[in-house]
């Protein structure tokens, strides 16, 4: 049934831009006392059709009160006038959205019925064509949170998000390599590391990551620090055809487009659902037409799987999923009890990177192993080794300097390189007492460098200073805070002083 407005003469408002920026979600302005409003009987966060010619979206609707908006205008914010292409002083036409069908199965699945393959792609095509409110996909992430997708669900659920955006296909019988860490781990960013071991040896790695949900940095907010990743379906196909790899942000080539609308979600929730994981992660590594996926599960007592057997039963997920879908998983146990690297936080995270590719003198050693052993596992996955040659291979291409010249040519090929930013505001924090690093609480962690900016501010974060073991006196260094701003330096400190288990020292027992 077509909801588009009829063109009544009576039934339009001129539009303006709100200069107002509501992320994801398009939002129209509306006086409550306007006729439009008043004849439509319109209500605040109602859902509504907003129609410029033969371009429409739905909008939900915020209602003003006293003059902030003429009567004759409704204004649009950022995304919704991007999504409408709308121009100053367009005459937009309004009325009531139909009713999202839908919402009718996300209904279900909350009383515990289960998604089939039908349902999931209304809801999926429903969410990517902007049909959803962040109400309504709230309710949906709540549904599929606290492992309540059963497996039959998450292929499904995986299949439909596929099917919702461009797919690569790089040619029947080439073998096309991917890795994923499910995350929890903060500093662990070994994907930049790999995809230069693996491209430097003649594979194909087109490698698409997402933005941070709950973490402070991901592998496209750090790689932002250092070259372009917005980049255009054709484009990342050019870099890739031309280096072997990129590192680009899945949500710019619309790969899994839904992906990132329900991650913007999820990270405002703070819920990270195992199903919809596992359905994110195969998806998009399907959409960028990958093969062969390496898939890193830190396990750790504040890691986001805290236990082998848990990180056996998602093993299982990813690699079952995987499999219905065509494509061969492979996952990895890693330590997940501390930290990984020095930085945490989308540039200070990109210094380590630069620090293992270039074989700086400091550079940090764990980020350099892990990196070295999921590239090992790649390189003969893809073939370009025997098994159990890997390590020896990818040790080969990090130390002649083969994989940071990949790496720069990747970069150059994406728009440049650049350097990462640095915070103009920093303090350390010391220790108070004598003895030895007992424990890190990556949960607090991530916690503690996401208020002091990261990754919205690219050079907040932490630089860690001590490892497990190591053996610290009173009024020695910890880490150091770096913010872009005063303030938010001023709030990270003021969690730290209220959550002083971000670390435990303990006394060295002798």
């Amino acid at each position: 049934m077509d909801d588009t407005p009829e063109q009544k003469e009576e039934n339009f408002l001129y539009l303006t831009r709100a200069g107002i920026d509501t992320h994801q979600e398009p939002v129209v302005y509306m006086r409550e006392d306007c006729h439009v409003c008043r004849s439509e009987g319109f209500s605040a966060q109602g859902r509504v059709r907003v129609c410029v010619g033969e371009r429409s979206i739905i909008a939900t609707l915020n209602i003003v009160t006293g003059d902030l908006l003429s009567h004759q205008k409704a204004a649009l914010s950022d995304s919704a006038w991007t999504l409408l292409g709308a121009k100053e002083g367009d005459k937009a036409h309004f009325k009531h959205a139909l009713p999202v069908e839908s919402m009718s199965y996300v209904r279900g699945k909350l009383y515990g019925k289960k998604l089939g393959l039908e349902e999931a792609r209304a809801i999926i095509t429903d969410i990517r064509d902007a049909r959803y409110s962040d109400i309504q996909l709230s309710a949906y992430v709540t549904a599929c949170a606290a492992n309540n997708l059963s497996l039959d669900e998450t292929i499904a659920i995986t299949r439909a998000m596929v099917e919702c955006g461009q797919r690569f296909h790089w040619g029947d019988g080439i073998q096309v390599l991917d890795k994923h860490c499910v995350g929890g781990l903060p500093g662990n960013r070994t994907t930049p590391i790999v995809v230069a071991i693996v491209a430097a040896n003649g594979l194909m790695m087109p490698k698409t990551s997402s933005r941070a949900i709950t973490s402070p940095a991901g592998t496209a907010d750090t790689m932002e620090t250092l070259t372009t990743v917005a980049l255009s379906y054709d484009r990342m196909r050019e870099v890739v055809r031309a280096q072997g790899g990129c590192l680009a942000w899945g949500g710019s080539v619309s790969l899994s487009p839904t992906d990132d609308i329900i991650i913007r979600v999820e990270r405002a929730l703070d819920l990270d659902s195992e199903g919809q994981m596992v359905a994110s992660v195969i998806s998009k590594k399907l959409a960028a037409g990958s093969t062969h996926v390496l898939i890193d599960i830190p396990v750790g007592p504040t890691a986001k799987v805290r236990s082998n057997e848990l990180a056996d039963v998602l093993a299982t997920l990813l690699v079952e999923t995987g499999a219905a879908l065509g494509m061969q998983v492979r996952t990895l146990i890693s330590d997940g009890s501390q930290p990984v690297g020095h930085g945490v936080g989308p540039a200070l995270e990109a210094r380590d990177v630069l620090a293992v590719l270039q074989r700086g003198a400091g550079a940090p050693q764990d980020l350099r192993q892990r990196a070295l052993t999921l590239a090992a596992v790649l390189l003969e996955m893809g073939g370009a080794c025997s098994a159990g040659e890997g390590l020896a291979l990818a040790t080969r291409t990090l130390d002649s300097g083969a994989a940071w010249d990949r790496f720069v040519a990747i970069c150059e090929a994406q728009g440049g390189l650049k350097t990462p930013p640095q915070a103009p505001f920093r303090r350390p924090i010391p220790a108070q007492k004598d003895g030895v690093v007992a424990l890190f609480n990556n949960r607090v962690i991530s916690r503690l460098a996401s208020l002091a900016g990261a990754p919205n501010a690219p050079a907040a974060g932490i630089d860690l200073h001590v490892r497990l073991g190591d053996k610290v006196e009173k009024g020695q260094p910890l880490m150091t805070l770096h913010a872009e701003a005063q303030g938010e330096l001023e709030y990270a400190l003021d969690f730290y002083r209220a959550h002083p288990e971000v670390l435990r020292i303990e006394e060295e027992v002798v």
